[in-house]
């Protein structure tokens, strides 16, 4: 356990320590902040090596391990109509309990918080179910996603504008760092009770498709609640005098993370308790590790959740505000691809999603490959996002060819690599994208003199399109070394999920 513990910390501070050094040079260089932004930022970013360590650990004692026994016994009930009802109440209760999703909520003062989470969570949990059944019944994915996002893009025609930036946004924030491990281990779950050879492939894509239901739901919202403008608010922090004054800043806020984690963490555990009462069996060994799962799984989202919110947005909308001050603020473009290359690391979410995707297919799909493929769909999709911002270009002129053209690589791609692309779409959209890129874009648009509401946001949205473009070229550039070296590679029993580490092996 030690060594383990070791390893998270050591597999934390890879991943924090590129961006906290690119957003220190950034501050030494051509975005100087305030000396109280950047100690904040400091602490903020020990926190999420803390943090990010801790939680990583946890879900694979936890989280995952929950989501795999819900998933299997759901797929093993005997009556449809059971099986629909839970499946959609736990999406309910887990999306509800994404903490992304409250911190999100709690900004757009003009739709009421509850309201907007409510219907988020009620989308998702509708769009599981299918989700669900789809992994049961073996239907395919593609098919599904361009239904969903022909009935999505439809519905932009007739909704007001003012809601496709918050329905685009609100289906990224779902899929964050409590969401994921659970829905994941869902899908592993209900396909470890198929036998066919393509259980494994249909295991993903959950997450794709309960992605689509918040833009959904709150499109619909749209239809029918009327706003003028839809604003974002941010919390900026106050001037810090001493380590005195430091340490009070802090301390004030965890106890408001620590009650706002355990309200996301006890329904999951609630529903599980339940679980274990009334249908499935849980051995003492097993539920012990599940209990000290948790207890980490809270912890370390109370430190990265203090570290994020504290430390971390501040310093995102000063510095957006100080680079595109600069002479040249097409600065802006290549400085947003590099945070956003190095921000995907950072990601609680993205770590567990990768980890999940190497141990289900045996190593199959390895993990620095899907990190690097994340980290180049995020940068590009940066890139884009403040060139939108520059030039007020809508939304819908990128998100619109980028799906069109992932839903032609489907039917090129092997269909693995399509269900992980839609996945991964939406899990690299997540903590880091709406408390640091959010608070640096609308800094970017408040100097450049654009519009919050069309140019600012849609940055989540943005970043969980272009990954899933980029994760079916890697899958194109699979097909073709696998043609070229024209050997063929048997994985559980199938050829389409090979080992593929050699992509990386120089020459």
């Amino acid at each position: 356990m030690k060594e383990n513990i070791k390893n998270k910390f050591k597999e934390a501070l890879s991943a924090i320590l590129p961006i906290s050094i690119a957003v220190a040079i950034l501050c030494f260089g051509i975005a100087p902040v305030s000396i109280d932004v950047f100690i904040l930022f400091i602490v903020g970013a020990i926190m999420l090596v803390a943090g990010i360590a801790l939680f990583t650990l946890g879900a694979e004692m936890s989280m995952t391990v929950i989501g795999e026994r819900i998933g299997a016994y759901i797929s093993t009930h005997k009556k449809i109509f059971v099986s629909i009802l839970l499946i959609v109440i736990i999406g309910i209760i887990v999306i509800m309990s994404e903490p992304d999703l409250s911190v999100y909520a709690n900004q757009i003062h003009e739709i009421p918080s509850l309201l907007l989470v409510l219907t988020v969570a009620i989308g998702s949990g509708l769009l599981l179910a299918i989700a669900f059944f789809r992994i049961k019944f073996g239907m395919k994915l593609k098919y599904i996603l361009m239904i969903l996002y022909a009935i999505v893009f439809l519905l932009v025609i007739f909704c007001p504008k003012e809601f496709w930036a918050v329905a685009f946004d609100s289906g990224g924030v779902t899929t964050g760092a409590v969401s994921v491990p659970f829905i994941v281990a869902i899908g592993a779950g209900a396909a470890a009770m198929r036998s066919d050879k393509n259980a494994e492939n249909d295991s993903f894509g959950l997450l794709a498709i309960c992605s689509v239901g918040p833009v959904l739901a709150v499109l619909i919202l749209g239809l029918f609640y009327n706003v003028t403008e839809v604003s974002y608010n941010l919390d900026f922090v106050h001037e810090i005098g001493s380590s005195k004054e430091l340490w009070e800043l802090f301390s004030s806020k965890i106890p408001i993370y620590m009650k706002e984690v355990a309200m996301s963490l006890l329904p999951i555990l609630i529903l599980f308790i339940l679980f274990r009462l009334f249908a499935f069996k849980v051995s003492k060994k097993e539920m012990y590790k599940i209990i000290v799962g948790a207890f980490y799984v809270y912890v370390g989202l109370v430190l990265f959740s203090t570290g994020t919110k504290v430390g971390f947005m501040p310093a995102g909308s000063f510095i957006g505000e100080a680079v595109a001050s600069a002479p040249n603020n097409w600065i802006i473009i290549p400085i947003g691809m590099i945070l956003g290359y190095f921000m995907v690391k950072a990601e609680p979410a993205v770590v567990v999603l990768v980890r999940q995707i190497s141990d289900i297919t045996d190593g199959a799909i390895p993990e620095k490959l899907m990190m690097f493929s994340q980290e180049i769909g995020i940068a590009l999709a940066i890139g884009l996002s403040m060139l939108r911002i520059i030039t007020g270009v809508s939304i819908l002129w990128i998100l619109i060819p980028c799906y069109v053209l992932a839903f032609i690589l489907s039917f090129f791609t092997p269909e693995i690599f399509t269900a992980i692309a839609f996945d991964s779409g939406g899990v690299a959209s997540g903590t880091m994208t709406a408390v640091f890129l959010i608070p640096f874009s609308i800094g970017v648009c408040n100097i450049v003199g654009g519009d919050v509401l069309t140019d600012a946001f849609g940055i989540v949205a943005v970043a969980a399109a272009i990954p899933v473009v980029c994760i079916q070229l890697v899958g194109l550039l699979y097909k073709y070394k696998l043609r070229d070296r024209k050997e063929i590679f048997d994985v559980h029993g199938k050829e389409e999920i090979i080992e593929i580490d050699w992509m990386w092996e120089s020459e």
